[in-house]
């Protein structure tokens, strides 16, 4: 799974539409209307074979620029795929289930849904699926012509991003520091590969020392699972007491140094005792109180999630740009 979240749109390409402007939650009620149960009916069965596949559905489903679908597409000879960009290499996968889905959707109604929006189905489905409230999904998003190698490279926070550096990707993306603080909680049922956290494991900040914000039960269960000089692509759960449960636990963890990531735990950098009072910020007491907040009424969560999760899918290609491609893997002009 992608280690953290998106990547950076065009902020002038008109192809982006802003808050939902042209799509709609009846946008297949007369070309397709049973799309939503049969990407459901298949995503069901994909998940009682293997229990992970929501988290890395939910995770892919925002780690794709402008939520075109642009991850889904494999190489070319001439264009580098998002999936064997550094963030996603042994890590974004599903995309099988999304394939399984489309083809499902096919049979049904030739042509007529993309690929973005049976990701962006597929990914509240599986909130759903894990015991988190479900939201209306906005659809009539058009898929990209092509993937976007270089901003998976750059532009997706790294997994040891300070607080600013979240603040500030959430920002470029026009999203707000609580939707940056709520979209982290899909953490919740998420995994990492221990290349992403070992530093913190064993020379923090080159310090020779584990990090000093992680804590010690955590530190030693971590060290077990990704020793020095271990498989660099072994899992870790994010959430280590709930991680099959879409809830609140994630929050909680944080409030007790259980972070994974150093981009989880930074959520509350503020109260570390290493932190200064010249970290304090606005935006820092919003994080701070976001995550209190979360962690003690689970509901709010779980609706507030939904909300940014719409917000989120809103930066979405549509109207004539792009396509609704046949095959998620390729643009149709690349079908053989």
């Amino acid at each position: 799974m992608p280690n953290y979240f998106f990547f950076r749109p065009p902020a002038d390409d008109p192809a982006f539409a802003f808050q939902g402007d042209g799509l709609a939650s009846n946008y297949y009620a007369h070309s397709c209307p049973g799309v939503e149960e049969i990407a459901r009916a298949v995503l069901e069965e994909a998940v009682g074979r293997d229990g992970r596949v929501g988290a890395s559905l939910l995770l892919v489903s925002i780690s794709t620029i402008g939520c075109d679908g642009s991850i889904l597409l494999d190489a070319t000879p001439e264009l580098q795929s998002e999936k064997a960009a550094s963030p996603n290499r042994n890590s974004a996968r599903g995309f099988e289930v999304i394939d399984a889905i489309k083809a499902a959707v096919e049979r049904e109604c030739e042509g007529v849904v993309s690929c973005a929006d049976l990701l962006a189905i597929a990914a509240r489905d599986s909130v759903v699926l894990s015991g988190g409230h479900p939201w209306e999904v906005l659809l009539g998003r058009r898929d990209s012509l092509e993937p976007n190698f270089k901003g998976a490279n750059t532009d997706i926070p790294a997994p040891n991003s300070t607080l600013s550096q979240l603040i500030a990707a959430f920002a470029n993306k026009g999203l707000s520091t609580a939707d940056m603080v709520t979209l982290s909680g899909s953490h919740t049922i998420g995994f990492s590969r221990c290349s992403s956290f070992t530093q913190r494991l064993y020379d923090h900040q080159r310090s020779g020392s584990p990090d000093p914000d992680l804590d010690p039960e955590l530190l030693r269960h971590l060290q077990r699972l990704c020793p020095r000089g271990g498989d660099a692509n072994a899992i870790a759960m994010l959430d280590v007491y709930s991680p099959a449960r879409f809830d609140n636990s994630y929050f909680a963890n944080l409030q007790l140094r259980r972070g994974v990531l150093s981009s989880d735990q930074a959520l509350l950098s503020v109260l570390s005792p290493s932190s200064s009072s010249e970290n304090l910020s606005e935006d820092s007491l919003v994080s701070v109180g976001l995550v209190e907040a979360y962690a003690y009424d689970e509901s709010r969560f779980l609706e507030a999630f939904g909300e940014a999760m719409v917000k989120l899918g809103s930066i979405a290609l549509t109207g004539d740009r792009g396509e609704v491609r046949r095959d998620c893997r390729v643009v149709n002009s690349d079908e053989q």
